[in-house]
């Protein structure tokens, strides 16, 4: 029971991590990145249909995007859909596909997003401190059934700390790796 727990915790957290990782990855920097416009929704012959289900995106260079629409006729609701998301970028149609510029960020708008930055990073840190809090919960539960002992309690509950602070402190990692790339120019 006390492995099984461990192994059960260990795979949130790492989930956890992961989410956290794949949001960040959408968060704009002064970088043009595919995942920034992976999260937008196209009217797609009125079905409200993900970009990347219909268009492929490549970063050519540092600031740009290029979206290729497998569908020549969606270049139009892909270039609304961009302009709809309000990502502070310009796009451009370029004959069959759209070229979409990422300004530079300023000086006010990287303190914002670093600060954005902090507030997930504390929220996955809750996430995983109450995977851990459910782990401790489970294990207690196994006591109260006589399926471990006191001292399986204990030393698992040490084993659940010492996961937790490892995954906080890749969260932390991650978090100052962003925080340097996003503020710098």
């Amino acid at each position: 029971m006390v492995k099984e727990t461990l192994t059960a915790a260990e795979e949130k957290m790492g989930k956890t991590v992961e989410i956290f990782e794949h949001e960040l990855a959408g968060m704009r920097a002064g970088r043009a990145h595919p995942a920034l416009l992976e999260r937008i929704v196209v009217e797609y012959y009125g079905t409200p249909t993900p970009l990347l289900h219909l268009a492929q995106i490549n970063v050519p260079e540092p600031r740009i995007l290029v979206v290729q629409p497998f569908d020549k006729g969606s270049l139009g609701a892909i270039d609304k859909a961009i302009q709809r998301a309000d990502l502070g970028v310009s796009v451009r149609v370029d004959g069959t596909l759209l070229r979409v510029s990422v300004p530079a960020l300023t000086e006010e708008r990287r303190r914002d997003l670093v600060r954005q930055l902090k507030r997930r990073s504390e929220d996955e840190k809750v996430a995983i401190r109450n995977i851990r809090r459910e782990a401790v919960d489970t294990l207690k539960e196994g006591l109260k059934t006589k399926a471990i002992s006191e001292d399986d309690l204990r030393r698992a509950e040490t084993e659940v700390q010492k996961l937790t602070d490892r995954y906080i402190k890749i969260i932390d990692e991650i978090s100052e790796t962003r925080e340097k790339d996003l503020m710098t120019p």
